[in-house]
């Protein structure tokens, strides 16, 4: 008698399967798509800058590809002297001192977020995550087994949380709170009082800090502020995150770092050991290079960013509907546009910021991520990592769609 072929209960796990795709690579894929296509669409949707790696750590990379020790593995935890160079570089741009066995690389930024959460969070466990915040970041903690507790900071906050939102979101549950400064996506960069603010706020109630300083060098008002310069005190709570992909365009390089106390730190490098093990040698030879070398393309790209935000801001400010404040950080602008839903545009209505992105790209070729994918209704994002011309030339797209 033949029996009947059982099938699985469930085809994906219940963890996986509620993950939602990441929304900014989602835009920045369809407008990839179209373009393939031959329609002239105007992307400002990945946080990518469009300049190339400098030159010298390229050739960096192409002598590591000559010597067959990068064709091994090394240490799970990355080359020794990475480690060492990025310390130095934490030395010298915060003045905070962290030891190279504290130091993990991983594949890019995302894993270091992933990860950080992983080494402290448990199931149950609850993560404050300040809205508007990076896509990426809830769901890393809902991977974990957390539980992202939303704070939202609006535009009359320039974005930023204080203290007394931080507290109303407190629980006996509450494990770690989640900051970016600066931030993706709003560009608000959190002042050293504020951050001094909120790190004795987490030393007096015994929270865990996760702090993603990726976009550090990029600062155009005041100057870069650290968590762990201001409240020393925190460094036994906390776990840094960052990378080479926004400040040296090495996006597709993947090396990121975190670093953190000695003893979770051991159990991330644990973890990724059976994960990924080491980060492409050739790719850490390549970041070396980047951080021990001249920095002063690190600038010229900054000039560069800081002339579009200006022309970006300057522009959008022109269209009635949009309330842009200036960001001061990374690379990004998130203007308001709640005046624009409900009113008729080219014979259609938005009701929603993820219906207006909709309707800018079909009928002004122009991509914008919606604020919704930030926690953010309302809103919307543009990133301006990309070509002065291109940049002005969606800005103008956009005035004519909306007057």
């Amino acid at each position: 008698m033949l029996m009947a072929n059982k099938k699985p209960k469930t085809r994906v796990s219940t963890r996986l399967g509620a993950l939602q795709e990441s929304a900014t690579l989602a835009v920045d894929a369809k407008a990839k798509a179209l373009k393939a296509a031959g329609a002239p669409v105007i992307g400002y949707g990945a946080g990518e800058p469009n300049f190339p790696t400098p030159a010298h750590v390229v050739a960096a990379a192409v002598a590591a590809c000559q010597d067959p020790a990068n064709h091994k593995y090394t240490p799970a935890i990355g080359l020794l002297e990475l480690r060492e160079a990025i310390a130095a570089r934490v030395k010298e741009d915060s003045g905070h001192e962290v030891a190279a066995k504290d130091i993990i690389v991983t594949n890019g930024g995302k894993q270091a977020v992933y990860q950080a959460f992983a080494a402290i969070v448990s199931d149950g466990d609850e993560v404050i995550l300040p809205a508007p915040y990076w896509t990426t970041y809830p769901e890393a903690i809902r991977l974990c087994g957390g539980d992202p507790v939303e704070v939202f900071a609006g535009v009359e906050q320039d974005y930023k949380v204080t203290v007394d939102q931080l507290d109303s979101a407190l629980t006996d549950k509450t494990k770690a709170l989640l900051l970016c400064s600066p931030s993706n996506p709003t560009g608000s960069v959190y002042s050293a009082d504020e951050l001094k603010a909120i790190g004795n706020w987490a030393l007096e109630n015994g929270i865990w800090v996760i702090t993603d300083e990726i976009y550090e060098r990029l600062i155009y008002s005041g100057e870069m502020s650290y968590l762990l310069s201001v409240v020393p005190e925190l460094a036994d709570q906390t776990i840094v995150v960052n990378g080479v992909a926004k400040t040296y365009a090495m996006t597709g390089w993947r090396v990121g770092w975190m670093y953190g106390p000695a003893d979770v730190i051991k159990q991330a490098a644990n973890f990724q050991s059976h994960a990924t093990s080491n980060v492409a040698n050739v790719s850490q030879r390549a970041a070396i290079a980047a951080l021990k070398g001249d920095q002063s393309v690190v600038e010229e790209m900054k000039v560069a960013f800081d002339r579009r935000r200006k022309k970006l801001v300057e522009m959008l400010r022109e269209i009635d509907g949009f309330e842009v404040p200036e960001p001061t950080g990374a690379f990004y602008v998130f203007p308001r546009v709640e005046q624009l839903l409900g009113k008729e545009i080219k014979g259609r209505v938005a009701h929603t910021s993820a219906e207006l992105a909709t309707l800018i790209l079909e009928e002004a070729e122009v991509a914008v991520v919606p604020g919704e994918a930030f926690g953010a209704p309302g809103y919307v994002r543009f990133s301006y990592a990309l070509a002065d011309e291109d940049l002005e030339a969606g800005a103008l797209r956009l005035q004519e769609l909306f007057a």
